[in-house]
């Protein structure tokens, strides 16, 4: 039941905020399904396939896609995610769960405080 919460919470949340893989399914798979934080960061991984497919094509229809800028990126996010797989495994499971909270409550301040022009 948990597990299917997580589903529907976390596309809800990628739908709505274009967010789903670290900011929400990681620490729900924690707190909820009591996976540790390279679990939950490798099992999330896999859920975004489906979240961020779906959610493109549902603001692609809106016109809302730069998809020039998305191929690009995406291209250029296999060597990032390598990169980053690489350390992510490398760290300690307190340390990378650290480093993530972290992230996560600066990008909080930042969202806070950011002004659109």
């Amino acid at each position: 039941m948990a597990t299917a919460l997580i589903g529907v919470l976390g596309g809800f949340l990628g739908g709505l905020f274009g967010v789903g893989g670290g900011t929400i399914f990681v620490p729900l798979l924690m707190f909820l399904k009591g996976f540790d934080v390279h679990r939950a960061i490798g099992t999330s991984l896999l859920i975004i396939i489906f979240t961020a497919l779906s959610g493109a094509l549902f603001h692609g229809k809106a016109g809302m896609v730069d998809w020039k800028a998305a191929v690009i990126m995406g291209v250029f996010s296999f060597l990032g995610v390598w990169l980053g797989t690489k350390l992510s495994l490398k760290l300690e499971a307190v340390m990378l769960q650290r480093i993530f909270a972290i992230f996560l409550v600066a990008v909080a301040v930042k969202l806070f405080f950011f002004k659109q022009s």
